[in-house]
């Protein structure tokens, strides 16, 4: 990171943008975000109760059920 903050700092943001440095960290990123995703899915598959505690989010803070009827209602208007 700190190799990025270095040359944002000293190039402009097309140079910057072509940086080899930036290519690998967003793949290093996609990478350990895809290792990441894999387990937690494979997890949630394993475990009803896992399941249950994503749907609890979803329904609670998440607030999907009121989410979709606010969808739903400005398709119709």
């Amino acid at each position: 990171c700190e190799t990025l903050i270095e040359q944002a700092v000293n190039n402009t943001k097309e140079q910057f943008g072509n940086s080899p440095d930036l290519d690998a960290r967003i793949l290093d990123a996609v990478m350990d975000a895809l290792s990441a995703f894999t387990s937690m899915s494979r997890q949630a598959l394993e475990s009803e109760r896992i399941r249950a505690e994503i749907k609890s989010i979803l329904l609670g803070p998440g607030r999907l059920y009121e989410l979709l009827r606010a969808q739903a209602a400005g398709g119709r208007g």
